[in-house]
Order: C-alpha cells, then structure tokens, then sequence
C-alpha cells in the first residue's frame, strides 16, 4: 500500500465517522489492544517464571505492539466482507511504528547503559518515526521521495541523492542496531561463563563489538547502492587525523587492549600510578578507573599504565608487607617493647600469622631508637589506614602500660668552662 493508498484511507476514515459501523470498528480495534496488553503481560509473567530462554528481554518491549498488529490484521481480513475496515488499515503502520521505536531503544539501553543522551535521543528518534508515518499515512511521501531524489551530487566517480544518503543512513541504523544487539547477547554469554578470566571477556566482547559494527557498514552502505570506495576520501582523512591530532587516543585505545590482553592488571587489582594508589574498577578502551579508599575515582589513560610503572599490589600475590616504624626513648626496655608490638599486631584479624610479624631495630637516632615492625596482609583493598591506626592505638596502650616511653625531639648544648671564664 502506498501513500496515495494511505491518503485515501485517512479521508475514507474521516467519512466513516459519520457512518454507524465505526463503532464497531472502534470496539474491536479497543478488543484487540486489550488482548494485546494482556499478552503482554502473560509473556512477561512466564518470562519472570520460565527465565530469559522463554521470553528475553526484546519479545516483552515489543510484545505489545507486534500482538497487536498481529490481532488488527486479522480483525481486517474477518471483517472487511461485512464493515468498513479503514480504521484498521490506519493503525496497523502505528502499531509498526511503534513496535520499531521499542525494539531499537531497547537495543540502545542495552548498548549504552547509562548514557545522558539517550533519553534525548529517544524523544528525538520517536518524534521522527511518527512523523514519517505520518507523512506516510498523509499521502505526501512520494512527492517529498521526488524532491529529496531532485537534489544530487556527486562523490568520487558516484553520482549520489540525498534520497540514497537518506537511505544509506537508515540501513547502516538497522544493521549497526542489529550488531549491537548481537553484541549484546555474546557479552551477556560471556559474563555467564563459568571459570572464564574477567580481562578475557571484556577482550572477546569488545573485539566481537568491533567486528559486528565493520561487519554493519561493510554490508548497510552497498544494500542501497553506495559504493565503499566513495569513502576512501574520508578514509585518507581520518588516518591523517589520528595521525596528527588523535593519535593520543589511538594509543589509550591500543593500550587498553594492550592491558586487557597481557594480563598485567585485572579488575579488582591494587595498583599505585604516579600519586595515584586504589582499586581497578574498570577498564574501557580510552582510560581505567582506580578508585582510592576517600572514594575518589582517578581517570588513568591507558598509555600511562603501559609506557610507566606500575606497582600492581595483587597481580600474582595478594599478600603485602606493610612496615610500621616506632621511636621508644634510650632509657626504654626495647625487647619489651617490640613484644608488645608484635602482640598488638597479632591481635588483629587481618595480619597474618605465617609470615608471623617482627619488629626490627633500625638506628640509634638523636631523640631515641627506630624500631619497625613487619607484617603481612592478604587484602590490602580493604585498606590499610584503619588497620595501622588500630595496631598504633594497640602499641600505645600497651606502651604506658608497661612505662615505654616514646621520646620527643630533644637536643642537648654544653656549655664550656674555659667560653664562660672568658
């Protein structure tokens, strides 16, 4: 059916106002949502109960609508012997309408969970479905196709329309869509795999990402008749954009994959770059996120983490030594003392006892004797501030308890006899 079709249809609905039948049109049109919205609603119970392999998350966004095309269309052939049907034929292109709208911006959420402009998007996207329905619907589309095909150009040795650009475009949309989607379901088969190394699956669903998307304009753009080697141009002009102004960030993206693959550092790991020391909490293509014990997230590009060291505190051994210094006063008992920091240490959960803590004499230093005291810990991401102040607070107490003392600066001046008498 074409738009004149469409058009007729419209002027034949406004005439079938007037008649009696619409009324009959207008209950079984409002039976057939009904029925449509209580499918909806049937699938997505069993979809709760029978788990995603029954209904996935795209049948219940378009069940709605798709059932009720479905119910429409066959409403229309029933009673089109015996009632006007101009009613039907006008929603059936809504309820299209519709259906796309859900099923593209459930592929975009997935894709892009968490995007500010997606909601943008979506009203933007939706007003411009509705609108070529309308138009559609109207009976003005084929002269506004003859007007965009009026307006040509050339690129290389091809002659182009704005009407075959349009077209281009809207078939690399459904087949980008459609690589997104896949995307998403070999992420989602990914992250369900047991025993599988968590930098191994970030690697395989980007690169199958990647791939989807080449593969989506590889096979979008020759489906309307444009040629790719009109984009050879373009082509030459992004490589001598990435290699004078993005270059930067074609390093990040290659060091990502760089870090992704060698497995020098994981999610979860520990690691100090520059003044920056947490806990890696992701790893995108352009930069890493480390997140410090105040909550702070540092952007870290992945170049940094590739070309510098880095001092990873968990990649092969979570274990780490922390070394805890204390000054005690030249009058103190020392072997006292270090028992005492030694049991304070152990009376904490989190140090190890196999390597057992010791405590070293380091120097005899002007106001009194360094001494530091070793000891291990298995997870240094839980942090060690609280830790260290709680085995300080421990050596303190048991310190006065025991009349060690911890000296404070002091200088001692002599005063000469022979500098007095003069």
């Amino acid at each position: 059916m074409n738009g004149n079709d469409f058009a007729s249809v419209w002027h034949a609905v406004l005439s079938d106002l007037r008649q009696p039948d619409i009324v009959w049109q207008l209950a079984t049109l409002v039976a057939c949502l009904a029925l449509a919205k209580l499918g909806e609603r049937l699938i997505g119970r069993r979809g709760v109960a029978a788990g995603a392999a029954f209904a996935p998350g795209w049948l219940e966004r378009v069940a709605f609508p798709v059932v009720a095309w479905v119910l429409v269309l066959i409403a229309r052939a029933l009673a089109q012997p015996h009632l006007h049907v101009n009613l039907f034929s006008l929603a059936l292109p809504l309820l299209a309408s519709l259906a796309v709208i859900r099923l593209v911006f459930y592929v975009l959420r997935h894709s892009f969970f968490g995007a500010s402009w997606l909601a943008q998007f979506e009203r933007a996207f939706a007003t411009l479905v509705w609108g070529v329905a309308a138009v559609y619907i109207s009976g003005f589309l084929p002269e506004l196709i003859a007007l965009l095909e009026s307006v040509s150009f050339s690129a290389g040795k091809q002659n182009l329309t704005l009407w075959t650009v349009l077209q281009g475009i809207a078939a690399l949309l459904v087949t980008m869509l459609a690589a997104l989607w896949l995307a998403g379901i070999i992420e989602h088969r990914l992250n369900a795999a047991a025993g599988m190394d968590g930098n191994l699956r970030v690697v395989m669903a980007r690169l199958s990402k990647a791939l989807l998307l080449l593969l989506a304009v590889l096979i979008g753009l020759p489906m309307v008749g444009i040629d790719l080697t009109t984009l050879s141009v373009f082509g030459g002009a992004l490589g001598v954009g990435l290699g004078f102004g993005l270059q930067k960030i074609a390093s990040n993206y290659v060091s990502g994959f760089i870090i992704l693959l060698d497995d020098s550092i994981r999610l979860g790991n520990v690691i100090t770059v520059g003044n920056d020391r947490g806990e890696v909490m992701r790893i995108t293509t352009r930069y890493t996120v480390v997140k410090n014990r105040t909550g702070v997230e540092a952007l870290v590009p992945n170049e940094m983490l590739v070309s510098s060291v880095v001092l990873n505190e968990t990649h092969s051994d979570p274990q780490v030594r922390v070394a805890l210094p204390v000054q005690v006063s030249y009058d103190s008992d020392v072997e006292g003392a270090m028992a005492i920091m030694v049991a304070a240490a152990l009376a904490q959960p989190r140090v190890l006892r196999d390597p057992e803590p010791n405590v070293l004499l380091k120097r005899f230093a002007d106001s009194g004797i360094d001494l530091e005291m070793r000891f291990w810990v298995r997870d240094p991401e839980a942090g060690l501030g609280r830790l260290c102040s709680a085995i300080n607070l421990a050596i303190w107490t048991g310190f006065k308890a025991a009349g060690v003392s911890i000296p404070f600066p002091q200088r001692e001046v002599r005063i000469l006899k022979e500098a007095v008498d003069e």
